[in-house]
């Protein structure tokens, strides 16, 4: 129903004049009387009594006047919601996808301190592989993604948000401990690798390739799909594997891991924020994506 019908029929039952109604609408009183003859047409019913010296309203323009009343300080409300949204407190919930870098230490220390700003916002963060998080941000499952390496998605875009060293980790008596070693002590030792699609692989497997090396030529022992189960089986002595530094930075800071480098590797990577193609963002995935680069960049 038209709102402005409805507002021009209230207004001439308010005035009891078409003319006064013109007058106070701010139109000509042929545009108020073709308003409400619309509406009449409409709606099937006289709504108006025009035959004494002022106008009133029928009984059905009465029951009309009172729904048409909520309709419009509805109408008004919205209106002022939508308007002033932008000085409102965040609300609702923020879905965020990561990968397992990231996903597993920056990103959810990042999060809660973002919601603890924000207390009537809901967070919620879900860690997969870089692929999967791209295929969830594609199909709007989630409104923003954390990963460890760029996509050529059609329906997503991508953008830097920060950049992450990569460290060959290994148990802190481990005689490549606080070393940089050569890449034929790295084919002699028993290496462990995170799933296929983790971002960090694939930043080892590039800079294998420009070194002319492949991961094939390694002595690779075990391929565990989660970040922590890596570090379990590094602490536990079965092996090295290269990893984001953020993601060891507690246990290199405990003591519980060491790291090293490898002669001719310097593997580092963005990390990128990925959004679906043509999706307008929410007020909290913009606030967040500001927080994030200022803490993080």
């Amino acid at each position: 129903m038209d709102t402005r019908q409805l507002a021009a029929f209230c207004t001439v039952v308010e005035q009891r004049s078409f003319s006064r109604a013109a007058e106070r609408l701010g139109i000509t009183q042929p545009a108020v009387s073709l308003q409400v003859q619309s509406l009449e047409k409409r709606l099937g019913r006289r709504l108006l009594d025009r035959s004494g010296r002022r106008v009133e309203p029928t009984e059905a323009g009465e029951r009309l006047y009172r729904g048409a009343q909520r309709l419009l300080a509805l109408e008004d409300q919205l209106v002022e919601d939508v308007a002033g949204s932008d000085d409102r407190e965040l609300g609702g919930t923020l879905a965020v996808g990561a990968s397992t870098g990231p996903g597993g230490s920056v990103v959810p220390l990042c999060l809660a301190q973002f919601q603890r700003l924000h207390p009537q916002l809901a967070v919620a963060l879900s860690v997969h592989d870089t692929q999967r998080v791209i295929e969830l941000v594609a199909e709007r499952e989630l409104e923003l993604g954390i990963v460890g390496a760029p996509t050529r998605h059609r329906a997503v875009v991508s953008e830097p948000l920060f950049r992450d060293e990569v460290v060959l980790a290994c148990p802190p008596a481990h005689r490549f401990a606080g070393r940089t070693i050569s890449t034929e002590e790295l084919r002699a030792e028993p290496l462990i690798v995170m799933q296929e699609g983790a971002g960090v692989r694939q930043v080892i497997e590039q800079e294998l390739r420009a070194a002319g090396l492949r991961l094939r030529d390694l002595d690779v022992r075990l391929q565990l799909g989660l970040q922590e189960s890596v570090k379990s089986a590094v602490a536990a002595g079965f092996g090295v594997t290269f990893i984001s530094r953020s993601a060891v930075g507690a246990e290199l800071a405990a003591g519980t891991l060491a790291s090293a480098r490898v002669a001719g590797l310097e593997p580092s990577r963005e990390i990128f924020l990925v959004r679906a193609a043509g999706r307008t963002p929410s007020r909290a995935a913009e606030a967040f994506v500001s927080f994030a680069r200022e803490r993080l960049g």
